[in-house]
């Protein structure tokens, strides 16, 4: 089977995306109080989430001939290290934290629709598993943004 490269490129970058998002809330998990369990579980299932995410990815790449990623962008590592610096200096609190996951969750959104806004062939099962997957981050996304919301409302 002959490797589609443009299709390849566009889903290891959804894999990257992806094994950011994994980093990123593992990092976050490290950062949450003991007080914040909730928090935790959130970002516990998040993290699951983006593994199978990856994992459905990875299957299309091989199938289609290619070489699944397993590394992470450049953007997440500057991203973690970015997260890094800013919960050192902010105290490690709630709100920053959730903040800095909903700019996670806003680079995973941009990913997914340049994705399918790119000129990969990508087939109607495949392009079925990205908008499915989208569709998730996106409640994801919705969900830290209201935690966020809320929190800031409840400290204001």
């Amino acid at each position: 089977m002959e490797t589609n490269e443009k299709l390849t490129e566009t889903l290891n970058g959804l894999i990257e995306i992806n094994n950011d998002r994994v980093n990123g809330y593992e990092k976050a998990i490290e950062e949450t109080k003991d007080l914040d369990m909730d928090l935790r579980a959130i970002f516990s299932s998040m993290a699951s989430d983006s593994r199978k995410y990856a994992s459905e990815l990875a299957a299309i790449v091989s199938q289609s001939g290619g070489t699944p990623a397993d590394g992470t962008t450049n953007s997440g590592k500057v991203y973690r290290v970015w997260m890094d610096i800013k919960t050192m200096f902010s105290g490690h609190n709630r709100q920053s934290l959730l903040e800095l996951c909903e700019f996670g969750e806003d680079a995973a959104q941009k990913a997914y629709k340049e994705a399918l806004e790119s000129d990969a062939e990508i087939s109607a099962e495949t392009r079925q598993v990205i908008t499915g997957q989208q569709s998730k981050l996106k409640t994801s996304h919705d969900v830290i943004k209201k935690y966020r919301d809320l929190h800031k409302a409840v400290n204001a």
